[in-house]
């Protein structure tokens, strides 16, 4: 999976941050999570073409987080043939997209984008042969969800093992990947003669929320957690106030959910540096980075 960074401000975005984006992109799939003012511009600026959409993940509807979906969707309508999208977010999902399409004068315009607009609750949503999506309630001021992408494990071939055994390359080799045990020349073989596992990775994105036990579960030995860190330690109540993280609360979501790195994002205006957000999370968590506008991550 590649990550990359569109927008990591908060409420305000600065001259170096966006309002909030991010793109996760695995095989064939690229998944938008959130979509903030002046995302499509983000896209230009990166590089990459915005057919890379298929599925787009919407944590709430504050307009820091959706008010660039009128443009890119209008975009993305006007200059493909046939293109397809679905959009996922919490309940009230379906209504409040209805809404932005006749603000936004959407309705009635023909072109070659599909849309398939859902609401989630928490839990699995989506899946496929190579992964699944997962959402988890946060603590927002309106109804938030969180979100993972799971790439499930893989089951290998061990070709030394199989020559050995002098199987044969074909319908043998893959019913032993499915976990089947076959009779072969007199002897019975299992899977784990011949395969192996490799883990596959988790990426668990949490926005708008205070601290709360469902970030935790839904980050759950997450390999990266992307996890907002509006304020510092020291205004840990405006934080409460406005149901913000901290630095160091985002980084106790890592603590505690055995995640493996941290990325902290949706950075308040207010500062004109990281460091301090850095410093704070660093007395609970060690392994994180701090997120820039354009800034990619492969796992």
């Amino acid at each position: 999976m590649e990550i990359t960074f569109l927008g990591t401000s908060s409420m305000v975005p600065t001259k170096e941050r966006n309002q909030s984006a991010l793109l996760v992109t695995y095989k064939a799939e690229g998944i938008l999570v959130d979509c903030g003012e002046g995302t499509q511009r983000q896209f230009k600026m990166t590089g990459l073409p915005l057919t890379k959409i298929t599925r787009i993940l919407i944590s709430h509807w504050h307009g820091d987080h959706v008010l660039g979906l009128p443009g890119l969707l209008q975009t993305l309508n006007s200059s493909t043939t046939t293109h397809r999208v679905e959009v996922y977010g919490p309940k009230g999902t379906k209504v409040q997209f209805d809404f932005m399409k006749k603000a936004s004068l959407m309705e009635g315009h023909s072109g070659g984008l599909t849309l398939e607009v859902h609401d989630v609750d928490e839990g699995v949503f989506f899946e496929n042969d190579d992964f699944y999506l997962e959402a988890g309630k946060l603590d927002h001021s309106v109804p938030c969800l969180g979100y993972s992408i799971v790439e499930k494990d893989k089951v290998h071939v061990n070709i030394e093992a199989a020559k050995k055994l002098g199987l044969p390359e074909g319908p043998v080799l893959g019913r032993l990947q499915k976990g089947e045990t076959v009779a072969w020349k007199g002897r019975s073989i299992g899977p784990s003669d011949v395969t192996y596992k490799s883990s596959g990775k988790k990426v668990t994105v949490i926005m708008d929320t205070e601290l709360c036990q469902g970030a935790v579960k839904l980050a759950g030995n997450a390999d990266l957690l992307v996890c907002e860190a509006t304020y510092a330690n020291e205004l840990e109540e405006k934080a409460r106030e406005y149901k913000h993280l901290t630095a160091g609360q985002a980084a106790s979501i890592a603590n505690k959910a055995g995640a493996g790195k941290l990325v902290l994002t949706h950075f308040s205006q207010r500062y004109k540096t990281t460091a301090k957000a850095e410093e704070d999370a660093r007395g609970t968590f060690d392994n994180i980075v701090c997120a820039k506008d354009f800034m990619r991550i492969k796992i």
